[in-house]
């Protein structure tokens, strides 16, 4: 998985009931664009390092 600053990134709910997290890329502290990632959460603007599962994808803001 790759990603720069600005992207969105999105976790589905892994489990029944489970609710999907949408945040953006603040800070991706590898050159090749490499996880973890620094992302704040829409729901509660909470900022937090994410290593990303395979629940996980990203919508590239180009």
């Amino acid at each position: 998985m790759k990603a720069k600053i600005g992207d969105t990134i999105i976790v589905e709910g892994a489990h029944v009931g489970d609710h999907r997290r949408i945040g953006v890329i603040i800070a991706v502290p590898h050159e090749d664009g490499s996880p973890p990632y620094t992302v704040r959460w829409e729901d509660d603007q909470h900022e937090g390092l994410l290593y990303p599962g395979p629940d996980t994808h990203i919508k590239s803001d180009n």
